[in-house]
């Protein structure tokens, strides 16, 4: 069976389970955050991620300043869109932003968070160093509690 996708062949689609939904979003790094401008329109941003499965959490760190944090202060309905390596399957985690505090003290809880999504620190020096960065550059974590999960897959392809 071809794995390539053709107009004409008949490919069904297949609705995800949520341990597949899951997965998917465990195993990407990169998604599209969907937030709503003012006048309704969605705005999409690309955007790095963590997912917690077991507290079923997008956690999205960003700087203060961005739009997207501004528009989510105003509305915090969002979406993060998230498609397979070879986007025969995607996941949506829909849900409702909470922004943290700016990190603003090297070591405060902001910044432990920020930490833990980022992988590969291993010395001190290196925790201490990144820890000033996401003061300086005024960061903080956008968290969406995934009020759903939904998404497919072509054909029979499995996820996870």
């Amino acid at each position: 069976m071809s794995e390539q996708y053709a107009p004409d062949a008949d490919q069904a689609f297949r609705a995800l389970a949520d341990d597949e939904l899951s997965a998917l979003l465990g195993r990407q790094r990169f998604g599209a955050l969907a937030t709503g401008e003012e006048n309704g329109r969605p705005l999409l941003s690309t955007v790095l991620y963590r997912w917690d499965a077991d507290q079923r959490v997008v956690r999205i760190p960003t700087l203060a300043d961005r739009a997207k944090v501004r528009r989510l202060h105003r509305d915090p309905r969002c979406a993060l869109y998230v498609a397979s390596t070879d986007f025969g399957a995607y996941a949506v985690a829909e849900g409702s932003a909470e922004l943290s505090p700016v990190t603003s003290e090297p070591g405060d809880e902001v910044g432990r968070e920020l930490l833990a999504m980022q992988a590969g620190l291993t010395d001190p020096a290196d925790e201490g160093a990144f820890l000033r960065r996401m003061v300086a550059d005024r960061r903080l974590v956008i968290r969406i509690r995934a009020a759903r999960l939904y998404g497919t897959a072509l054909g029979l392809r499995q996820i996870g």
